[in-house]
């Protein structure tokens, strides 16, 4: 799976860290960067960019297809 962050739309709010600690972590701007994508399983990452108050994270599959939004 691959994750991108919409940076520009990221409010810091840290409910992907929260839910997926080894995934995600907020930056020296209160920006959600990726530390490793594989880290969790799918479902956790869904419902961490599904628990994105700002929506600044969307996942894809392998082939590149949008699965979030």
């Amino acid at each position: 799976m691959q994750i991108r962050i919409l940076r520009h739309e990221c409010c810091g709010s840290g409910d992907c860290v929260m839910l997926c600690p080894a995934v995600f972590a907020l930056d020296e701007r209160s920006k959600c960067t990726v530390i490793d994508a594989e880290a969790d399983v799918a479902e956790k990452l869904l419902e961490a960019a599904e628990a994105c108050p700002s929506q600044a994270i969307q996942l894809l599959d392998d082939a590149g297809v949008e699965i979030f939004p």
